[in-house]
């Protein structure tokens, strides 16, 4: 069997990693060896935060919930707002909460009225 050359697909394979990695800082966008390593830990840190970024959005949706409590009843606390949301059968989640709070506050104190 002949041999192959390789030179075709290997600066391919090369070019598509490094073009992946244009920003990098270092010989991380430059050497073939320390960007396809770059491009792994970018792969799993890129994983990690679309897990983080659901965890953030939940805190700020409920932060957002507590401060529009805070206005509209002082007395009244987060948890409990959402133990009585669940008791009366209220199906609104927290993300539409926040956004009631948020752009449409009149809404958002109907909703807290029939809780209480």
């Amino acid at each position: 069997m002949p041999r192959v050359n390789t030179g075709i697909t290997r600066r391919k394979r090369h070019k598509k990693i490094l073009k992946q990695n244009k920003g990098f800082r270092g010989t991380n966008s430059r050497l073939y060896k320390r960007a396809k390593e770059a491009n792994l830990h970018a792969g799993q840190y890129a994983y990690i935060g679309r897990k983080l970024r659901k965890r953030d959005m939940r805190r700020l949706w409920i932060t957002r919930i507590n401060a529009a409590l805070q206005t509209v009843d002082p007395d009244l606390k987060y948890s409990r707002f959402i133990k009585q949301l669940n008791d009366k059968k209220v199906a609104l989640d927290r993300k539409i909460l926040a956004e009631l709070a948020v752009s449409d506050f009149n809404a958002f104190k109907q909703v807290v009225a029939t809780v209480r």
